[in-house]
Protein backbone atom coordinates (compact mmCIF):
# COMPACT_ATOMS: atom_id res chain seq x y z
CA UNK A 1 0.00 0.00 0.00
CA UNK A 2 1.59 3.53 -1.00
CA UNK A 3 1.67 6.34 1.37
CA UNK A 4 -0.64 8.32 -0.12
CA UNK A 5 -3.16 5.83 0.16
CA UNK A 6 -2.50 5.01 4.04
CA UNK A 7 -2.45 8.73 4.57
CA UNK A 8 -5.84 8.97 3.21
CA UNK A 9 -6.93 6.10 5.42
CA UNK A 10 -4.91 7.42 8.75
CA UNK A 11 -6.53 11.23 8.34
CA UNK A 12 -10.11 9.75 7.26
CA UNK A 13 -10.20 8.06 10.21
CA UNK A 14 -8.88 11.05 12.36
CA UNK A 15 -11.27 13.61 10.80
CA UNK A 16 -14.50 10.95 10.94
CA UNK A 17 -13.79 10.28 14.72
CA UNK A 18 -13.24 14.22 15.38
CA UNK A 19 -16.60 14.98 13.73
CA UNK A 20 -18.57 12.72 14.75
CA UNK A 21 -18.04 11.22 17.71
CA UNK A 22 -19.93 13.27 19.92
CA UNK A 23 -22.87 13.94 17.20
CA UNK A 24 -22.97 9.70 17.00
CA UNK A 25 -23.01 9.35 20.25
CA UNK A 26 -25.85 11.99 21.01
CA UNK A 27 -28.28 10.29 18.13
CA UNK A 28 -27.48 6.78 19.65
CA UNK A 29 -28.47 8.38 23.17
CA UNK A 30 -31.75 10.22 21.52
CA UNK A 31 -32.95 6.53 19.78
CA UNK A 32 -31.72 4.58 22.85
CA UNK A 33 -33.97 6.98 25.01
CA UNK A 34 -36.73 6.99 22.15
CA UNK A 35 -36.75 3.02 22.39
CA UNK A 36 -36.20 3.04 26.51
CA UNK A 37 -39.24 5.13 26.93
CA UNK A 38 -41.70 3.06 25.13
CA UNK A 39 -40.18 -0.02 26.51
CA UNK A 40 -40.80 1.32 29.95
CA UNK A 41 -44.47 2.75 29.36
CA UNK A 42 -45.70 -0.62 27.70
CA UNK A 43 -44.11 -2.40 30.69
CA UNK A 44 -45.50 -0.58 32.96
CA UNK A 45 -48.73 0.09 31.46
CA UNK A 46 -49.53 -3.57 30.02
CA UNK A 47 -48.45 -5.16 33.12
CA UNK A 48 -50.76 -3.37 35.41
CA UNK A 49 -53.55 -3.46 33.28
CA UNK A 50 -53.45 -7.32 32.43
CA UNK A 51 -52.73 -8.41 36.49
CA UNK A 52 -55.80 -5.73 37.67
CA UNK A 53 -57.97 -6.93 34.68
CA UNK A 54 -57.54 -10.71 36.00
CA UNK A 55 -58.07 -9.85 39.81
CA UNK A 56 -61.43 -7.83 38.87
CA UNK A 57 -62.98 -10.22 37.09
CA UNK A 58 -61.90 -12.65 39.53
CA UNK A 59 -63.44 -10.72 42.58
CA UNK A 60 -66.52 -9.48 40.22
CA UNK A 61 -67.64 -12.80 39.28
CA UNK A 62 -66.71 -14.99 42.91
CA UNK A 63 -68.48 -12.19 44.97
CA UNK A 64 -70.75 -10.03 42.50
CA UNK A 65 -69.92 -6.58 45.16
CA UNK A 66 -69.18 -3.84 43.33
CA UNK A 67 -67.91 -1.71 46.41
CA UNK A 68 -65.34 -5.20 46.81
CA UNK A 69 -64.32 -5.34 43.03
CA UNK A 70 -63.70 -1.47 43.54
CA UNK A 71 -61.67 -1.75 46.69
CA UNK A 72 -59.76 -4.75 45.57
CA UNK A 73 -58.95 -2.97 42.35
CA UNK A 74 -57.68 0.26 43.96
CA UNK A 75 -55.46 -1.94 46.61
CA UNK A 76 -53.94 -3.79 43.48
CA UNK A 77 -53.52 -0.36 41.32
CA UNK A 78 -50.98 0.35 44.38
CA UNK A 79 -48.99 -2.64 45.16
CA UNK A 80 -48.67 -3.58 41.48
CA UNK A 81 -47.49 0.27 40.39
CA UNK A 82 -44.99 0.17 43.47
CA UNK A 83 -43.54 -3.30 42.75
CA UNK A 84 -43.48 -2.66 39.44
CA UNK A 85 -41.45 0.79 39.94
CA UNK A 86 -39.34 -0.72 42.45
CA UNK A 87 -38.22 -3.66 39.69
CA UNK A 88 -37.45 -1.47 37.22
CA UNK A 89 -35.46 1.18 39.47
CA UNK A 90 -33.58 -1.80 40.60
CA UNK A 91 -33.01 -3.69 37.24
CA UNK A 92 -31.51 -0.24 35.77
CA UNK A 93 -29.43 0.14 38.84
CA UNK A 94 -28.05 -3.35 38.31
CA UNK A 95 -27.78 -3.09 34.18
CA UNK A 96 -25.29 0.05 35.16
CA UNK A 97 -23.74 -1.47 37.69
CA UNK A 98 -22.32 -4.10 35.95
CA UNK A 99 -21.29 -1.53 32.62
CA UNK A 100 -19.24 0.27 35.13
CA UNK A 101 -17.86 -2.99 36.59
CA UNK A 102 -16.51 -4.17 33.01
CA UNK A 103 -15.77 -0.92 32.00
CA UNK A 104 -13.49 -0.42 35.20
CA UNK A 105 -12.07 -3.95 34.36
CA UNK A 106 -11.42 -3.14 30.45
CA UNK A 107 -9.50 0.07 31.90
CA UNK A 108 -7.45 -1.66 34.13
CA UNK A 109 -6.41 -3.89 31.67
CA UNK A 110 -5.32 -1.26 29.41
CA UNK A 111 -3.29 0.03 31.86
CA UNK A 112 -1.76 -3.23 32.67
CA UNK A 113 -1.37 -5.16 29.82
CA UNK A 114 -1.99 -3.31 27.25
CA UNK A 115 -0.14 -5.42 24.28
CA UNK A 116 -3.16 -8.06 24.66
CA UNK A 117 -5.60 -5.75 24.47
CA UNK A 118 -3.82 -4.17 21.71
CA UNK A 119 -3.96 -7.51 20.22
CA UNK A 120 -7.80 -7.84 20.75
CA UNK A 121 -8.53 -4.40 18.97
CA UNK A 122 -6.40 -5.81 16.27
CA UNK A 123 -8.33 -9.29 15.89
CA UNK A 124 -11.73 -7.30 16.02
CA UNK A 125 -10.77 -5.01 13.14
CA UNK A 126 -9.10 -8.45 11.51
CA UNK A 127 -12.27 -10.36 11.47
CA UNK A 128 -13.93 -6.94 9.96
CA UNK A 129 -11.57 -7.72 6.95
CA UNK A 130 -8.87 -5.06 7.74
CA UNK A 131 -5.66 -6.34 6.51
CA UNK A 132 -2.02 -4.90 6.62
CA UNK A 133 -1.24 -1.58 6.77
CA UNK A 134 -4.98 -0.88 6.60
CA UNK A 135 -5.51 -2.69 9.30
CA UNK A 136 -2.33 -1.48 11.58
CA UNK A 137 -3.32 2.28 10.88
CA UNK A 138 -6.54 1.33 11.99
CA UNK A 139 -5.67 -0.48 15.30
CA UNK A 140 -2.90 2.65 16.11
CA UNK A 141 -5.47 4.84 15.86
CA UNK A 142 -7.98 3.29 17.79
CA UNK A 143 -4.92 2.40 20.69
CA UNK A 144 -3.63 6.35 20.30
CA UNK A 145 -6.93 7.56 22.20
CA UNK A 146 -7.25 6.01 25.57
CA UNK A 147 -11.83 6.82 25.46
CA UNK A 148 -12.08 5.52 21.77
CA UNK A 149 -10.11 2.48 23.00
CA UNK A 150 -12.19 1.87 25.53
CA UNK A 151 -15.58 2.81 24.07
CA UNK A 152 -14.31 0.07 21.07
CA UNK A 153 -13.14 -2.69 23.71
CA UNK A 154 -16.42 -2.10 25.47
CA UNK A 155 -19.26 -1.63 22.20
CA UNK A 156 -16.78 -4.73 20.16
CA UNK A 157 -15.58 -6.80 22.44
CA UNK A 158 -18.57 -7.04 25.26
CA UNK A 159 -21.57 -5.38 23.03
CA UNK A 160 -22.22 -3.19 25.94
CA UNK A 161 -23.50 0.70 25.14
CA UNK A 162 -23.55 3.11 27.62
CA UNK A 163 -26.65 4.69 25.64
CA UNK A 164 -29.03 1.75 26.23
CA UNK A 165 -29.01 2.60 29.98
CA UNK A 166 -31.45 4.73 31.79
CA UNK A 167 -31.83 6.56 34.78
CA UNK A 168 -32.95 4.56 36.97
CA UNK A 169 -35.10 7.19 39.10
CA UNK A 170 -36.81 7.99 35.51
CA UNK A 171 -37.22 4.76 34.79
CA UNK A 172 -39.42 3.53 37.86
CA UNK A 173 -40.85 6.86 37.64
CA UNK A 174 -42.36 6.31 34.37
CA UNK A 175 -42.90 2.24 34.62
CA UNK A 176 -44.50 2.97 37.94
CA UNK A 177 -46.53 5.81 36.31
CA UNK A 178 -47.73 3.69 33.52
CA UNK A 179 -48.65 1.15 35.45
CA UNK A 180 -50.96 3.23 37.78
CA UNK A 181 -52.81 3.91 34.54
CA UNK A 182 -52.90 0.93 32.78
CA UNK A 183 -54.42 -0.47 36.43
CA UNK A 184 -56.96 2.00 36.41
CA UNK A 185 -58.45 1.50 32.88
CA UNK A 186 -60.38 -1.85 33.81
CA UNK A 187 -61.72 -0.21 36.95
CA UNK A 188 -63.59 2.94 35.39
CA UNK A 189 -66.39 0.90 34.59
CA UNK A 190 -66.94 -0.33 37.82
CA UNK A 191 -67.45 3.10 39.29
CA UNK A 192 -70.52 3.86 36.48
CA UNK A 193 -71.90 0.32 36.43
CA UNK A 194 -73.58 -3.00 38.26
CA UNK A 195 -71.00 -5.55 38.07
CA UNK A 196 -72.20 -7.59 35.08
CA UNK A 197 -72.10 -4.59 32.73
CA UNK A 198 -69.25 -3.61 34.15
CA UNK A 199 -67.59 -6.48 33.69
CA UNK A 200 -68.10 -6.66 30.15
CA UNK A 201 -67.18 -2.67 29.60
CA UNK A 202 -63.82 -3.46 31.60
CA UNK A 203 -63.24 -6.35 29.27
CA UNK A 204 -64.16 -4.60 26.03
CA UNK A 205 -62.43 -1.57 27.30
CA UNK A 206 -59.04 -2.94 28.10
CA UNK A 207 -58.67 -5.25 24.83
CA UNK A 208 -59.06 -2.35 22.81
CA UNK A 209 -56.54 0.05 25.19
CA UNK A 210 -54.46 -3.31 24.85
CA UNK A 211 -54.60 -3.54 20.81
CA UNK A 212 -54.03 0.22 20.92
CA UNK A 213 -50.98 0.12 22.75
CA UNK A 214 -49.84 -2.77 20.87
CA UNK A 215 -50.00 -1.22 17.54
CA UNK A 216 -48.53 1.81 18.18
CA UNK A 217 -45.59 0.00 19.73
CA UNK A 218 -45.33 -1.10 16.48
CA UNK A 219 -45.72 2.10 14.23
CA UNK A 220 -43.28 3.54 16.39
CA UNK A 221 -40.80 0.60 16.77
CA UNK A 222 -40.71 -2.66 14.41
CA UNK A 223 -43.12 -4.97 12.97
CA UNK A 224 -46.89 -5.36 11.58
CA UNK A 225 -49.59 -3.05 13.75
CA UNK A 226 -52.26 -5.66 13.70
CA UNK A 227 -50.23 -8.45 14.55
CA UNK A 228 -48.70 -6.58 17.44
CA UNK A 229 -51.85 -5.44 18.60
CA UNK A 230 -53.46 -8.98 18.37
CA UNK A 231 -50.43 -10.20 20.70
CA UNK A 232 -51.11 -7.46 23.71
CA UNK A 233 -55.28 -7.94 23.58
CA UNK A 234 -54.97 -12.19 23.21
CA UNK A 235 -52.80 -11.48 26.30
CA UNK A 236 -54.69 -9.68 27.97
CA UNK A 237 -57.68 -11.64 27.51
CA UNK A 238 -56.20 -14.63 28.38
CA UNK A 239 -55.35 -12.98 31.89
CA UNK A 240 -59.01 -11.72 32.21
CA UNK A 241 -60.23 -15.02 31.22
CA UNK A 242 -58.21 -17.11 34.11
CA UNK A 243 -59.46 -14.58 36.83
CA UNK A 244 -63.02 -14.60 35.63
CA UNK A 245 -62.89 -18.47 35.82
CA UNK A 246 -60.99 -18.96 39.20
CA UNK A 247 -63.58 -16.47 41.08
CA UNK A 248 -66.40 -18.52 39.35
CA UNK A 249 -64.83 -21.81 40.80
CA UNK A 250 -63.53 -20.12 43.95
CA UNK A 251 -66.39 -17.45 45.14
CA UNK A 252 -69.37 -17.46 45.94
CA UNK A 253 -71.83 -14.64 45.28
CA UNK A 254 -73.79 -13.31 48.48
CA UNK A 255 -77.49 -14.52 48.03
Amino acid sequence: MNKHIKDAIKNGLANASAKTKKPHDELEKSAGDGGGLMRQVVLGGQDGLVNVLGILLGIASGTGSTQLVILAGLAATVAESVSMAAVAYTSARASQDHYRAQEEQERREMEEVPDVERKEIELIYYKKGFRGAALQTVVKHITSDKELWLRTMMREELGLYESEFVDPKREALVVGIASVIGSLIPLVPFFFMPVEPAMIASVVLSLAVLFGGGALKARITTGVWWKSGMEMALIGGAAGLLGYAVGLLLGAKPG
